[in-house]
């Protein structure tokens, strides 16, 4: 039976984020919310703050199914919160924009673009959020943002603070069933949405987060691990080792001795 305190979990993290702006400021928190569990979270958070909160669906070629998840969970909580509001800004003719700007090589690399979507709605969070006074709250988990870095940097990588940056994929889930998030959210395969199709996050990184989850804690002897588990470790290995430029501060070059 798992140990993990939902209630406990969920007041302490609400609590983080009003103290944290106690001090400083602003209004409240701006969340993209993407139709997946892990924004669903963060959205629910920032909604029981009592603090100003706005909510964003930010469609780029969505997958209908995306979309109107993200869009369900938005307006439950603003049926739900009097301090929160929903807003849905539709960026896919400003990104067939941007792509008619560039060149076709560019176009062509479809991480490259994929990122570039995740780039436009963080500059949107910031656009709106500086215009409302608000912080624009992160969502990635600790798997994600210290584990394998599957996030875009200065894209969803890009926000002012996040509240479950320290919370595995599995107990994202538990906190989400704690915090009523919509159904539809939790059957969902979890997803970067970034790509205009139904491919889910295990299909890009080739292993699930319950296998990751193992692989973030393993320390043990290898030569007892199965043939599955090893390429698992494998994996996130990997990820981790060619992802620490997005997990590590940015290098400054030491002029110390020099000038």
């Amino acid at each position: 039976m798992s140990s993990f305190n939902s209630n406990k979990v969920a007041s302490h993290i609400i609590d983080w984020l009003n103290v944290y702006i106690k001090d400083i400021p602003v209004n409240g928190f701006i969340v993209g919310v993407s139709g997946g569990v892990d924004s669903a979270v963060v959205a629910s958070l920032c909604a029981r703050t009592n603090k100003k909160v706005i909510l964003l669906n930010m469609p780029i070629r969505q997958a209908q199914s995306e979309f109107n998840r993200a869009q369900k969970q938005i307006d439950e909580l603003t049926d739900k919160f009097d301090n929160v509001s929903g807003l849905k800004i539709d960026l896919t003719q400003s990104f067939e924009c941007f792509e008619s700007a560039l060149p076709e090589y560019v176009n062509d690399n479809q991480l490259a673009m994929a990122n570039s979507r995740a780039r436009l709605r963080m500059t949107t969070l910031y656009a709106i959020g500086q215009a409302n006074g608000l912080l624009i709250t992160g969502t990635g988990n600790k798997i994600e943002d210290f584990g394998i870095g599957f996030f875009t940097k200065y894209g969803d990588g890009g926000v002012d603070l996040n509240p479950i940056g320290d919370l595995l994929k599995s107990e994202v889930f538990e906190l989400a069933s704690h915090l009523e998030v919509i159904d539809e959210i939790l059957a969902a395969k979890p997803t970067d949405g970034l790509w205009g199709d139904e491919r889910n996050d295990e299909d890009q990184i080739g292993a699930s987060y319950d296998e990751l989850e193992f692989a973030m804690s393993f320390n043990g002897d290898r030569s007892e691990l199965s043939e599955r588990q090893m390429e698992v470790l494998s994996i996130y290995e990997k990820l981790n080792s060619i992802n620490q430029h997005k997990m590590k501060p940015i290098p400054v070059c030491n002029l110390k001795g020099i000038k």
